[in-house]
């Protein structure tokens, strides 16, 4: 079993910076990779990007278009997601989650999901 809890969320102005912590617990995560999604009222959840926990091999989703960056701290057991530039578009509640092996894009192969936290993003 693992625990996320996310963090960081809060509302920006358009082009303001915020970076979402992401602190994990529970077991090992070596073999694992650590997915951000997002998801808009009265839209689908959508991919952000993706890192794995034993090497730091990142996979972005293509709006991110080097937005954002997501990196990790071992000691903490932490994930962060470091974005720029943002655009009201962005607003979404935030996830992050966990799979098995590889990185993904898919949703539905993460077995750990975290509540959430809020970006809102005014102009």
């Amino acid at each position: 079993q693992v625990q996320l809890v996310e963090s960081g969320g809060g509302l920006v102005q358009a082009g303001d910076s915020l970076r979402l912590s992401c602190a994990a617990s529970g077991r090992a995560l070596s073999n694992h990779a650590m997915g951000w999604f997002r998801q808009a009222p009265g839209k689908e959840r959508e991919f952000v990007g993706s890192i794995t926990w034993s090497n730091g091999y990142t996979y972005y989703a293509d709006f991110v278009k080097g937005r954002f960056t997501i990196s990790k701290e071992d000691a903490n057991n932490t994930v962060y997601l470091q974005m720029s530039s943002l655009k009201r578009e962005d607003t979404a509640l935030y996830s992050c989650a966990v799979r098995r092996a590889w990185l993904s894009d898919d949703a539905s192969q993460y077995m750990y999901w975290g509540r959430g936290t809020q970006v809102t993003v005014s102009s």
